[in-house]
């Protein structure tokens, strides 16, 4: 299957036709730089790392960029970022956020609500920390808020700011199925791996509707490459096993670490190159 990693994508933000997707795409999560995470508990990035973990994406040519209000403080960091680059740059990046789930900075927790005004009062936030928005998911979907009113008010206002693609991340076959179902969500955001394999049920039945996969955890947190000896094996192996199941799609590598960043878009290259 065709790589997009290394092609200039052209399309404009404000008009992202996520169809146009072509091949498998790497893309960078950005819940490292936000707040601690994953199998081995993450470190948080400081500002200098979160700049050298950027612009090394930006120089490996990774375009992708997934983030999230219950990130923390991942939209305000990346959107600081993204205030430094010329228009030009800016243009040829994909901004991925979500809708849903919060951030309690008091209490350092996040927390769920789904009503109109919470998640109209997200994208604006959202919109004031990142500009453009080129694919609003809804985070944390579950059935009874796929198709709620409430929901589907928060699609429109965030239409008439100007965002024009959305999507549903989930963590649930039943929710995934009725997402599919509504015909308004372009893309689906969930986990796949070697060891989880909820969603593959799914897979023809979004590829036959043209409703793109966004595969999070593809190293299944970490833990597919944390006690083995060969890592970059490891690390091919899962990447093989998304290449031979999908026929296209985003997958977003979680690292806030530049290093890291840099041996996993190698062994991206290595198995879709």
């Amino acid at each position: 299957m065709k790589s997009g990693l290394g092609e200039r994508m052209t399309w404009s933000n404000r008009a992202w036709d996520i169809s146009q997707i072509n091949g498998l795409q790497l893309g960078l999560g950005l819940l490292s730089i936000g707040r601690v995470w994953g199998a081995a508990s993450s470190t948080i990035p400081s500002d200098d790392e979160t700049i050298s973990l950027l612009n090394a994406a930006l120089s490996n040519d990774v375009r992708f960029f997934d983030t999230a209000p219950a990130y923390a403080s991942s939209e305000k960091r990346f959107g600081a970022f993204l205030d430094t680059l010329s228009k030009d740059q800016r243009s040829t990046l994909f901004v991925l956020t979500k809708m849903g789930e919060h951030w309690d900075h008091d209490r350092e927790q996040s927390y769920i609500d789904h009503s109109r005004c919470a998640l109209c009062r997200s994208i604006d936030r959202s919109l004031k920390s990142l500009g453009d928005i080129s694919l609003l998911q809804l985070h944390k979907a579950t059935p009874g808020v796929i198709a709620h009113r409430d929901t589907l008010a928060a699609l429109d206002y965030a239409r008439s700011c100007g965002i024009t693609a959305f999507g549903a991340s989930v963590s649930s076959l039943d929710a995934a199925k009725l997402a599919l179902e509504t015909g308004r969500y372009s893309a689906l955001q969930f986990p796949y791996n070697a060891s989880t394999r909820t969603f593959e049920p799914l897979l023809n039945a979004m590829d036959t509707a043209g409703v793109i996969p966004i595969i999070n955890r593809p190293f299944n947190m970490g833990a597919s490459v944390q006690n083995t000896t060969d890592k970059t094996q490891a690390g091919q192996s899962a990447f093989q096993f998304l290449r031979d199941n999908l026929s296209r799609g985003i997958i977003l590598t979680g690292t806030g670490n530049a290093e890291h960043l840099k041996q996993n878009i190698d062994m991206f290259k290595s198995v879709f190159h």
